[in-house]
């Protein structure tokens, strides 16, 4: 055993260590780290976004129609990513209708979706702006207002409410069914255009018109032409 003299190194070495002893760590400064981090993840859920309803889409959708209508003076860039989010929305709103491969439509969904879309000129605002989408979209548009048609609410329909208020929309299709509507010979002229897609989608209306209201096509058809 080495025992060192009192004034040796060692001796002046654990006189050191008594004098100014080993920190130990500071618990409230941990504890209060520890908050903080707690703290900071509880603010970042504070202001998670939340889940757009229904109402939500359709409101965004007609904001984003009626930009669609008067975008001709903006920006290319700005103009793309608002009919991109537009498209995202129609196709949001089908899957509302529709259901998707995970669930089933849900009605109170569909019936807040309904009243919110015909609550204002929604339906005008996608009839005008239909030439302004992709051909996607517009399968997407026409799904989604076929749909509307049956959709009841408090056991009424609202799009038929809709429509015979505002008769002139069929004109605005085009695809109607008014026969003497000045536009139904446009749709020669749309049959042979040379854009596939506005073509087909004449064509398609076309055939429909013709086979579905074969008596009326027919004394229409003989009174028009020989």
């Amino acid at each position: 055993i080495c025992i060192s003299k009192p004034g040796g190194a060692t001796s002046r070495a654990v006189a050191q260590r008594l004098r100014h002893p080993a920190a130990q760590p500071d618990s409230t400064s941990t504890s209060s780290t520890l908050y903080d981090k707690s703290s900071s993840t509880k603010m970042k859920g504070l202001f998670k976004s939340k889940p757009r309803t229904p109402v939500d889409i359709v409101r965004q959708t007609r904001d984003l129609l009626s930009f669609a209508a008067r975008s001709s003076e903006s920006r290319e860039s700005k103009r793309e990513e608002k009919m991109a989010e537009l498209f995202k929305n129609l196709r949001e709103l089908k899957s509302i209708l529709y259901g998707n491969s995970e669930s089933e439509p849900v009605s109170e969904a569909c019936a807040q979706l309904t009243q919110e879309f015909f609550r204002e000129n929604t339906l005008r605002l996608l009839i005008t702006c239909l030439p302004k989408l992709n051909l996607e979209a517009r399968k997407d548009a026409t799904q989604v207002v076929a749909n509307l048609q049956r959709q009841q609410v408090n056991s009424r329909l609202i799009a038929s409410d809709y429509l015979e208020a505002n008769l002139d929309l069929l004109d605005i299709l085009i695809a109607g069914y008014v026969l003497e509507s000045q536009h139904m010979k446009k749709f020669f002229d749309y049959i042979q255009l040379p854009k596939f897609d506005i073509a087909a989608d004449a064509a398609a209306t076309f055939k429909e018109l013709l086979t579905r209201h074969k008596s009326t096509v027919a004394e229409f058809l003989s009174k028009n032409y020989d």
